[in-house]
């Protein structure tokens, strides 16, 4: 049994969740553009006045993993437009910083070049100091995005002394660092 797919859905006022022929689920809500995500054509949503529930046609377990993974992606999709998604990054290193040009997050991560990311229309990102925040409705685009300024220089796991540390972290990311490399044992 899906434990998480048989949890309703809770329709916080506001929003609208609508189901087109095509199992097209269009969410609209207070905050952002309106979500769609097509769904599994086995699945089905029942829109209530105040929840969604989402069934499926049978026991089968194939049938039991989309049916959790359509109630999570709902959700999110309610989530999105009432709340929002946001992810958290800091950059470390001597030398390197972050900024906003425009449309563009440039980075200065090391390289002998500048990184310029252009950022996604749907998306929001801020900056300050060497702290990058991205929010948007949708969490797949702003994980993705995140993931993608993470990308360009991941922090270093040989380095555990606090003013070597280079690179790219979520906030609240733990890093476990490697020994590093041995010395002469014997002789």
């Amino acid at each position: 049994m899906s434990r998480i797919g048989l949890s309703p859905i809770p329709l916080p006022k506001g929003v609208t969740v609508r189901v087109d022929e095509d199992n097209v689920v269009f969410c609209q809500g207070p905050k952002g553009p309106e979500l769609s995500r097509r769904i599994h054509p086995e699945m089905k949503l029942e829109i209530g006045a105040d929840r969604i529930l989402v069934t499926r046609p049978s026991d089968q377990k194939r049938h039991k993993a989309l049916h959790g993974l359509t109630r999570s992606l709902v959700a999110n999709m309610v989530t999105g437009v009432t709340e929002g998604f946001e992810k958290r990054l800091e950059v470390f290193g001597l030398g390197y910083r972050v900024e906003l040009d425009g449309k563009t997050l440039v980075l200065q991560v090391g390289y002998s070049h500048p990184c310029r990311l252009p950022i996604p229309a749907d998306l929001e990102v801020q900056v300050e100091q060497n702290r990058v925040t991205v929010r948007g409705a949708d969490k797949e685009r702003v994980g993705q995005f995140a993931a993608n300024i993470r990308k360009l220089r991941k922090m270093s796991v040989y380095r555990p002394r606090g003013s070597d540390l280079r690179g790219i972290r979520y906030v609240g990311e733990t890093i476990r660092f490697k020994a590093g490399k041995a010395g002469k044992v014997g002789g």
